[in-house]
């Protein structure tokens, strides 16, 4: 594609597939979920445009290829400012924690605001110069919420879908928004709002009838009056049925899928398979527990160490039976809550270590740095039980990715009911991430179950996970979005 060339399909996202790595001066992959569960999946869509943020606040030193593969980049710029009051501010600690159920307190500040409409601004006059007429333009995730309605101002001949990767709060927890209206003004500028549940969809149906007059719903459609205003009703205020010309609005859950190919084929690697051996010789215990997350205050990484350590204390686990191995993705080591945690995690993983641990035998490997995806892998083949117990997410494919590498239908997984991959994966030793005694119960269970009735689970699980990968993730909701428009829904 030609730099100056306008594609029928943009997606837009805080960040661009690539990232830069200031050790070797130049741009690779970024590791990110959106860019790793996606890339498989747009060839079909190709030639495209991706509009995002490199991630480095002002100037970079080296060349940027604008070219990705069939993709072309374009980047937006942000000044140290913004990563500041957009990114870690408004982004990170506002919005993040208020959709993740309020687990970390947010915070509201004016000034982080402004810097969120002037971002969101800035990728709108982007998207726009690069979409051709009539084009499709997928807009994703939080930090991007006022994009939808600016585009459909400035360019209403376009295609516009939505989809939040992070789950919706309950209206309640919503409406400590001040700028609520504002964000929900945003989003119903989409044809199609995708959530990544139905609980999730259904908390944001409510959310829009009871926080913004003359909305009404018929079964997934909400039907938006075409002359919405920014006034504020009053809350819980009800819905009446919209006066005059209204627009369609799908709202619909497109749980994520992963790239299964991907993961399957690396698990029949003998290489994966040499190396998870390895690991299995090296920790040396017969039970190997797991945790592979972003060190992110929603995972819950504290609660599960705190739980496997009093098992060991009470002498129902043994350091001689049982390791737990815990890879904690470096994430958002600029903010101070997260630094924090940081701090938080490595004390307990120290007095764990100090009070169980044995020469050469920790009780907790502990690991916070990035691993490379065959090492991942290979880690998921080399445990017995995958811990996965966030607070609350709104999918999380570490799940997904666990059992698709488990060909031969071993393992059992432990899945937190706060998590979106919980709808689907149902087969799975669900538990409260707030129980740490049920949290205890879980893992031994885990711990103790029965290889035949592990593989009838495993099986039932690997199922529903092939059943439902990325593709048919980007299908689903780009065919919806097809639909939607097709007859004249703007």
């Amino acid at each position: 594609m030609l730099p100056d060339q306008k594609s029928q399909f943009v997606i837009a996202a805080n960040r661009l597939p690539v990232r830069w790595v200031a050790a070797q001066n130049s741009w690779q992959p970024s590791p990110g979920g959106l860019v790793s569960a996606m890339m498989t999946s747009l060839s079909d869509l190709a030639p495209l445009h991706w509009v995002g943020w490199t991630g480095v606040a002002g100037e970079v030193s080296g060349s940027f290829d604008t070219q990705h593969g069939d993709m072309s980049l374009l980047p937006v710029s942000l000044t140290h400012a913004e990563a500041e009051l957009y990114y870690s501010g408004m982004s990170n600690a506002t919005i993040w924690p208020l959709y993740h159920d309020g687990v970390r307190p947010p915070e509201f500040h004016r000034t982080w605001w402004n810097s969120y409409v002037a971002v969101n601004k800035r990728f709108c006059k982007a998207i726009d110069s690069v979409a051709a007429p009539g084009a499709i333009v997928w807009v994703h995730d939080y930090h991007l919420q006022l994009v939808p309605k600016m585009l459909r101002e400035r360019r209403p001949d376009v295609r516009i879908g939505f989809f939040l990767h992070i789950p919706f709060p309950p209206a309640d927890l919503f409406a400590r928004l001040p700028f609520r209206q504002q964000i929900l003004e945003g989003l119903l500028g989409a044809d199609v709002i995708g959530l990544q549940t139905l609980r999730s969809r259904g908390n944001f149906r409510r959310t829009v009838v009871s926080l913004k007059a003359g909305i009404a719903e018929q079964d997934e459609v909400l039907l938006v009056p075409q002359e919405a205003t920014a006034d504020s009703p009053p809350l819980h205020s009800p819905a009446s049925q919209a006066i005059g010309p209204t627009r369609k609005v799908i709202a619909r859950s497109f749980p994520i899928g992963i790239d299964v190919k991907r993961f399957t084929e690396a698990a029949a690697s003998e290489d994966v398979k040499l190396r998870a051996k390895a690991i299995r010789d090296m920790i040396g215990v017969d039970k190997v527990l797991l945790g592979v997350d972003r060190l992110d205050y929603t995972k819950g990484i504290d609660i599960r160490m705190k739980a496997f350590g009093e098992l060991l204390t009470e002498g129902l686990l043994s350091t001689q039976d049982c390791s737990m191995v815990q890879v904690a993705e470096p994430s958002r080591s600029n903010v101070n809550q997260y630094v924090e945690l940081r701090e938080e995690v490595e004390q307990l993983v120290g007095k764990i270590n100090g009070l169980h641990g044995q020469l050469g035998r920790p009780a907790i490997h502990y690991f916070h740095k990035s691993q490379p995806f065959e090492e991942i892998v290979a880690m998921y083949l080399a445990a017995d039980v995958m811990l996965v117990t966030p607070l609350r997410d709104g999918m999380n494919l570490v799940a997904k990715e666990f059992v698709a590498t488990r060909l031969d239908n071993t393992g059992v997984l432990v899945l937190s009911e706060f998590t979106g991959a919980s709808e689907l994966l149902e087969k799975a030793m669900l538990v409260n991430p707030y129980d740490i005694d049920g949290m205890k119960r879980a893992i031994l269970a885990a711990v103790g179950t029965p290889d035949e009735a592990a593989a009838s689970h495993m099986k039932t699980l690997r199922q529903a996970v092939m059943g439902n990968d990325v593709h048919h993730w980007v299908k689903s909701f780009v065919d919806c979005l097809e639909d939607a428009c097709a007859h004249d829904n703007r």
